[in-house]
């Protein structure tokens, strides 16, 4: 009897602090379970540099806040089946949107002429531009699922992935699942 095909699953890091992909190994002796089921083809914990194609479930993390963050968000929305908006900086824009009230030069200089105690200057090589405004993943493509949290609660990673993996969406809806 032939195996079912392995989930091509992605996680993608955008501008947060990686508590949600931190929150993501904390399901524990799941990963084992999970090891069976999906490979994992893109992440910061897998050597690929470029988003592949034909991924199954993308869990993206953070807000997008550089033109770096919307061309991976819309990499990974044309390339991905599922898109999961994981933790609150994907899902409402959090902590990065703090910064939406300066005008992003002026907070460069502040930051790298301002505060700088040797060397002032605002760096440009290999510093992606960042966007007006710090956003949720879901204004800048479609989003399948949010999963909120600071970071989400790995039983609830947890709960959408073998919902996701057995063929149903999961219910996230209040009172539809207890986490914790």
């Amino acid at each position: 009897m032939k195996n079912a095909p392995k989930a091509r699953v992605a996680t993608a890091w955008l501008d947060g602090c990686s508590g949600c992909h931190m929150s993501l190994l904390d399901v524990d002796e799941l990963l084992l379970a999970l090891a069976g089921k999906i490979t994992l083809v893109f992440g910061p914990l897998v050597d690929a540099q470029q988003f592949p194609e034909g991924v199954d479930v993308a869990l993206v993390e953070g807000a997008v806040s550089s033109q770096d963050d919307l061309k991976l968000a819309q990499t990974i929305r044309a390339r991905s089946k599922f898109v999961i908006a994981l933790g609150d900086c994907a899902v409402t824009s959090n902590v990065p949107s703090m910064r939406n009230a300066i005008p992003p030069q002026r907070l460069l200089e502040r930051v790298y002429v301002a505060g700088a105690g040797a060397q002032p200057g605002v760096p440009t090589d290999g510093v992606p531009k960042l966007l007006r405004a710090a956003t949720p993943l879901h204004e800048a493509i479609k989003v399948d699922l949010h999963v909120p949290g600071c970071p989400p609660p790995a039983a609830a990673i947890a709960y959408v992935l073998t919902e996701l993996l057995e063929g149903r969406k999961p219910d996230l809806t209040a009172g539809a699942v207890k986490f914790g």
